[in-house]
């Protein structure tokens, strides 16, 4: 074989195991994890804010995607002026205030999800009240008056043919209601979780007679006004556009959150303490079990919500803004 010959020979063979190494030897495809989106959360003490107690302590911990930063208040009107400045991305509250805020944003929120269900309950010295009927007569001492508590007896009441034959007695706090139920003073009251646990730990003769939510889902079988939706979440809507993923994020992470809550509240219980969104591990262990925190989101949200919307608006127009939230209020990814 000649020189040439056989350079070209060795030529092909280097040229043929370069092809065979060469993926072997070419860099390995990496796919960067994206930074963390910084995500500012607001929430309610109470059952509206239960929900995210262990998404708390995962972000604590350094196991979460997203970057949360969380503020716990009693106030509502805190959240509101925290969401109306910007200074939030996402908040827990009522859901009569979503709506309200919605108009007041210019439509700048969105419905993110529904995270309560009604946490109010009829409280009773005595067995008498084992149905709505059995308040006939009555007088019944209750908070909310002028917001979703009175509206939601309210609707309850006239649907059971009861609205006249009830007297409903107002006090202006819950806590002046529950500390009256503590003393023995009031022996037939409406009272929302987490006041309910905490009275019914001081008066034992006291006992639950009647779960709003389920004489709402009762009182309303065979049309759409099935659930008594209290609680929810909302996202800012320009945030929500412009970190669709983040958001996605949070909301699997936040169902994670929910989902041990309800399976494990002596362990939630911790947390709401540690959160300092109740003052007990053992009290908000009891309650837990009556906030019916659930995650309602999506397509799911407006069935639910629109029927309850249409009870408030019937009510008292400016207790969801004047006007019922359009479609584009739920946040349907």
């Amino acid at each position: 074989m000649t020189r040439n010959a056989i350079l070209r020979s060795l030529t092909v063979m280097v040229l043929i195991l370069g092809l065979l190494i060469l993926p072997a030897c070419s860099p390995q495809e990496t796919t960067e994890t994206p930074p963390a989106v910084p995500m500012r959360i607001a929430a309610l003490k109470g059952p509206t804010g239960m929900g995210l107690v262990k998404l708390m302590s995962d972000h604590e911990a350094g196991k979460t995607a997203n970057d949360y930063s969380f503020s716990i208040t009693g106030t509502p009107d805190d959240i509101v002026a925290m969401v109306s400045s910007g200074q939030v991305d996402i908040a827990a509250l009522p859901t009569n205030m979503a709506a309200v805020l919605y108009q007041k944003t210019s439509k700048n929120i969105q419905l993110l999800a529904i995270n309560t269900l009604g946490v109010l309950y009829i409280l009773e010295k005595g067995d008498t009240v084992n149905s709505l009927e059995d308040l006939r007569g009555r007088e019944l001492f209750a908070t909310g008056q002028g917001a979703t508590p009175e509206y939601a007896i309210n609707e309850l009441l006239d649907k059971a043919g009861l609205l006249d034959d009830v007297t409903v007695t107002y006090k202006t706090e819950h806590e002046e209601l529950a500390t009256l139920a503590a003393a023995g003073q009031a022996d037939l009251l409406l009272l929302p979780e987490p006041f309910v646990t905490t009275v019914l730990s001081k008066n034992t003769d006291l006992r639950i007679a009647l779960d709003l939510t389920k004489v709402w889902q009762d009182a309303h079988q065979g049309d759409s006004q099935s659930e008594l939706a209290m609680g929810c979440m909302i996202v800012n809507k320009a945030f929500a556009a412009e970190y669709p993923q983040a958001v996605a994020t949070f909301l699997d992470e936040y169902k994670t959150s929910v989902d041990t809550i309800n399976q494990d509240p002596v362990t939630a219980a911790e947390w709401v303490v540690q959160y300092e969104i109740m003052g007990s591990a053992a009290l908000a262990e009891k309650a837990i079990p009556n906030c019916h925190i659930v995650l309602i989101q999506g397509q799911e949200m407006q069935p639910v919500l629109d029927p309850f919307y249409q009870v408030l608006f019937a009510a008292n127009p400016k207790s969801i803004g004047g006007s019922m939230p359009d479609a584009e209020f739920y946040y349907v990814p």
